[in-house]
């Protein structure tokens, strides 16, 4: 069985973490969504693309009220070099991992750890909000297609933790995981991870994936100790913050 590659992912991430809005200009894609974060509001090109085609995109964005923000993905080094050249920065370098199923849904977490819900309680809401996982990231989740669910993790009869998962074709992608800051380092990620597994496997999704950045060096470290394997890397491209006069 073999993992789905770096390009099948970005197509999973679209359809699992979909934008609110997407315009075609020219060679690019422009999404369109300022409150859900870089993935649902970064331009890509979905085709041949110039250096002279990137102010095409950059007023495409601007008119849309965004900050020029590119994702820059395998395949894309000439862009990336241009958007250099341009005085873009890098933001974000982000991990994609997959995973056979079968090989995570290996044992479930413990009686009253983790509960499939759908729509999310408020207790999850408060959760990920103290994460800096806002009400735009929520509609992202809810405008999702089905089949997708959110998980809530409990430790000492509490709610501790919570996260949201949705399949695309034959790979299920397990977005937003945050556990609250009183309950981290109690394996509730890792709880939380495999039982997005067992979900996935009932929904009959094949592969579990997942992005993580780079920096988050606790999250790299469990994916990999649970078998996930790296299978690819994006980054995005910015235009510093101006100076306020």
């Amino acid at each position: 069985m073999s993992l789905p590659d770096a390009q099948r992912l970005y197509a999973i991430i679209d359809a699992t973490w979909p934008t609110l809005a997407k315009r075609v200009v020219g060679p690019w894609t422009v999404r369109v969504d300022g409150l859900g974060g870089n993935r649902v509001s970064a331009t890509t090109a979905e085709g041949p693309a110039t250096e002279a085609d990137i102010a095409e995109a950059e007023y495409a964005m601007r008119e849309a009220e965004q900050t020029p923000l590119f994702m820059i993905r395998d395949g894309d080094e000439a862009i990336d070099s241009w958007l250099d050249a341009r005085g873009y920065i890098i933001k974000d370098r982000t991990n994609m991992y997959a995973a056979p199923v079968a090989a995570i849904a290996t044992a479930r977490p413990p009686a009253v750890t983790t509960f499939e819900v759908w729509p999310p309680l408020a207790a999850q809401v408060d959760i990920w909000a103290a994460g800096g996982i806002g009400q735009g990231r929520l509609e992202v989740m809810d405008r999702a297609r089905d089949p997708k669910t959110t998980l809530l993790g409990r430790l000492n009869d509490k709610p501790a933790g919570t996260a949201y998962v949705a399949i695309a074709a034959d790979c299920a992608m397990l977005h937003a995981l945050e556990v609250a800051q009183d309950h981290r380092r109690q394996g509730l990620a890792r709880h939380l991870t495999r039982a997005a597994a067992f979900w996935a496997q009932d929904q009959g999704a094949d592969y579990l994936t997942l992005v993580t950045t780079e920096a988050n060096a606790g999250a790299n470290a469990l994916y990999s100790s649970l078998g996930m394997t790296l299978v690819g890397q994006y980054h995005y491209r910015t235009l510093p913050e101006e100076p306020r006069v």
